[in-house]
């Protein structure tokens, strides 16, 4: 049984292994300082960069965070603080079928609420889609991190004379910040790689744009359109732009398994 853990945990991580090796071997050699200085070359010629793109993908990631983190955090406080009543099992409910809900049907739905009645493609609105998508995750993360909190500092706070409003937000939130902020991270991870929700809302951007109400360029949607075509260099310049996406989630992840590290683990000298 020992061997069979070992052989599974084995076979677990192989999938990312192999991914990683694969887009190192296609990608690396594509990766040069101009590749995150440049804007992205003509059609068919050698050279160019995704700058714009990476950008955008901090750009969308930022503009997720602002709307979803708020309000994943607030919606898990009160799922946390008021777990029985029919409103927060309501909210429970719909959150774990939201966090099953395909990014594409996310994407549509956006783009109905969002571009349609502007008939405006822009940065926003792939933000908000993106933040929508992060709502849920954070929301069930912060109430099972609030969850752990041991009963005993809760009645401690109130016992000091605490209202229970300032015992929730002093005392416990702050007791669970480390998960909460792992949750958070985790989320942003997720997201970083949505190409679904983009294609519906932000579209893309071959030129220089940092305007919110304008379509952007991102990563995913580089990637997608480069991907797609005939041309040798356009195909190694997808490469590379995954390497540098996977990159990016994974320092996301590591930034979350260290946060959960100094709080629940080993010391961090």
């Amino acid at each position: 049984m020992i061997g069979f853990t070992y052989l599974a945990a084995i076979l677990a991580t192989l999938p990312l292994v192999l991914i990683l090796a694969h887009l190192v071997r296609k990608g690396a050699s594509s990766l040069s300082l101009a590749f995150f200085t440049h804007m992205p070359g003509s059609v068919g010629e050698p050279g160019g960069g995704m700058a714009n793109a990476i950008v955008g993908t901090l750009m969308l990631i930022g503009i997720a965070s602002i709307i979803g983190l708020p309000i994943g955090i607030g919606a898990g406080l009160y799922l946390a603080e008021k777990k029985g009543t029919p409103l927060a099992s309501t909210v429970r409910f719909l959150s774990d079928v939201l966090n099953g809900l395909p990014s594409i049907v996310m994407g549509i739905f956006a783009w109905e609420v969002l571009v349609r009645p502007v008939r405006h493609f822009s940065a926003l609105a792939g933000g908000v889609a993106l933040g929508a998508m992060m709502i849920p995750l954070v929301t069930r993360t912060t109430e099972e991190m609030l969850l752990v909190v041991p009963t005993s500092l809760r009645e401690a706070a109130l016992a000091l004379g605490y209202p229970k409003w300032r015992t929730s937000i002093s005392v416990v939130l702050r007791t669970a910040l480390a998960g909460i902020v792992t949750g958070a991270l985790v989320a942003v991870a997720r997201i970083a790689g949505e190409t679904a929700p983009l294609l519906f809302t932000a579209l893309g951007n071959q030129f220089w744009s940092t305007s919110v109400r304008e379509p952007i360029a991102a990563l995913p949607l580089q990637i997608f359109t480069y991907a797609i075509n005939a041309y040798d260099e356009w195909h190694r310049q997808a490469w590379a732009g995954a390497l540098v996406l996977i990159t990016i989630v994974l320092i996301i992840s590591l930034a979350a398994r260290f946060a959960t590290r100094s709080r629940f683990g080993a010391p961090v000298d």
